[in-house]
């Protein structure tokens, strides 16, 4: 994929998640009311060292599958090398893994592609079910687990999980954790590096995203002006 149509499906999927009547909608932290310039605690940095949830085998396969979602160019680093497969790593030991956020309690009917998976099992578990079951098909395929594959063979494997043609056996919807895998690998890429992805704000310096800055006041009026801003991550206001 190349690394353009990449991001603007990044777009499309904002532009489609806006909902008109919300514009004057608010997020409040800390207590009610909020008032204005009261601390905000900022998400804690990822550990140094160390995995939260993935087993070594499992990290390297992400950090594999990354690599081959978004290789490295004279843009940006690699998804790997951006540090994709620590940010998924710290978010599935967190509650995103463990879907606190989603209901879980059954009963569960399969149903159509736009309703999305309907199943008990966190993000969590599908990593764990989704990345044995892809080595046990490379496997019986090539005798070798998926790291160990050439890239062109990586490449084909994915694909075929995209298009819902490689079987994982029961337990595993293919397409479904083809999806899951590229929708938390883009997040890794994107995101702000106290998750633990985009090392050195890679992505943001790529596309000309200024990060987390407290306002852009002093840039009105420079209108027309190449402003070459230097991304600001939270680990920066942390300091």
């Amino acid at each position: 994929m190349k690394r353009r149509e990449f991001l603007t499906s990044i777009t499309a999927l904002g532009v489609a998640t806006t909902i008109p009547g919300l514009s004057k909608a608010e997020v409040v932290n800390g207590g009610q009311p909020w008032e204005p310039g009261t601390i905000q605690t900022p998400p804690a940095p990822p550990k140094k060292g160390g995995l939260q949830y993935l087993n070594q085998h499992e990290f390297d396969t992400v950090g594999a599958i990354a690599e081959r979602f978004i290789p490295a160019d004279e843009t940006s680093l690699s998804g790997k090398d951006a540090g994709c497969a620590i940010f998924i790593d710290r978010q599935l030991a967190g509650d995103y893994g463990n879907a606190v956020a989603v209901y879980r309690l059954g009963k569960f009917v399969k149903g159509t592609p736009e309703q999305g998976p309907q199943s008990p099992l966190t993000p969590a578990q599908r990593y764990r079910l989704g990345l044995a079951a892809l080595d046990n098909a490379m496997q019986k395929q090539y005798g070798k687990d998926f790291v160990a594959l050439s890239g062109e063979q990586q490449d084909q494997v994915l694909m075929a999980m995209e298009k819902n043609s490689l079987d994982l056996g029961a337990d595993v919807e293919t397409k479904v954790f083809f999806e899951l895998l590229l929708q938390n690998v883009r997040e890794g890429f994107l995101s702000d590096p106290i998750y633990g992805g985009n090392k050195e704000m890679t992505s943001w310096k790529m596309i000309g995203f200024p990060g987390a800055r407290y306002d852009f006041r002093d840039l009105l009026p420079k209108k027309g002006q190449k402003l070459n801003i230097i991304p600001t991550s939270l680990i920066d206001n942390t300091l």
